[in-house]
Order: structure tokens, then C-alpha cells, then sequence
């Protein structure tokens, strides 16, 4: 049994990422600089210079990891859990887009410093006041 990880091809993923995008191979070669034949020649290859697949990723809108990393499995699981195919008018995503937690801990913040900022103003009331007082 061969057990060796099959190599991935970049050349498939920058495809796909390329066509979801809604880009054509001429509109993404105008932009990395290069022609139309190179773009599909970039396509059919399994490795990509990371210079080149800089550029890309660039133009494609996503970071390097995002095109080595990409998986068609996963954009059609993300596809079939966001909409509900029976009645894509109602379809709703109920995922949250930011972490809960982080926006708790950052209206905790918020919330400390304006408590400390109240309770200066205060202080610096009384301090008032007593030199006022003498």
C-alpha cells in the first residue's frame, strides 16, 4: 500500500479560486502582467514559482496560504451549510462572521476604560472641590 501524500496542484487550485472569483484567464493575466497562454500554462502546472503565486494571490484577492490551502471539498461544504437549496430566496446564514468572544472581551474593554476615565473625572471633582473648600 503506498502510503505518499499525493503533491498538490496549485496550478488546479489558482484555476478554481480564478473561476469562483468570476475571473477570466485574461482578465488575471492583465493583471499579474503575463499573457493568456501563460495563465493557462500556470494552470496546468502542478508547482508555481512563489514569486508568481504571490502576484496571483494578489490579484485573485486571497493570501498565498488561501490558494495552497484551498479545497473544493471544503467551499462545497461551506455552499451546502449556508443556503438552503429547497428555497434560496429564504436562505440564511445563522454562522457567526466574527468571534463572540472576542467581541465580549472588547466591549469589556470599552467598557473598563470609560469606567476608568468616570472615575478620574470624579477624582479630579473632589480634588476640586477640597481645594476650593480650603
Amino acid at each position: 500500500m503506498n502510503t505518499t501524500a499525493k503533491p498538490t496542484h496549485l496550478g488546479r487550485k489558482i484555476s478554481k479560486i480564478r473561476e469562483l472569483r468570476g475571473m477570466k484567464q485574461e482578465a488575471l493575466a492583465i493583471a499579474i502582467g503575463v499573457s493568456q497562454q501563460t495563465v493557462s500554462t500556470i494552470e496546468n502546472s502542478e508547482e508555481v514559482e512563489e514569486k508568481v503565486l504571490t502576484k496571483i494571490a494578489e490579484a485573485l484577492g486571497v493570501s498565498v496560504e488561501g490558494i495552497k490551502n484551498f479545497s473544493e471539498e471544503a467551499v462545497l461544504n461551506i455552499i451546502g451549510n449556508t443556503y438552503n437549496i429547497d428555497n434560496a430566496s429564504s436562505a440564511f446564514n445563522f454562522n457567526c462572521a466574527f468571534n463572540p468572544l472576542e467581541k465580549l472581551i472588547e466591549s469589556y474593554e470599552e467598557n473598563k476604560r470609560l469606567y476608568e476615565r468616570l472615575l478620574q473625572a470624579e477624582k479630579d471633582k473632589v480634588a476640586y472641590l477640597e481645594q476650593l473648600k480650603k
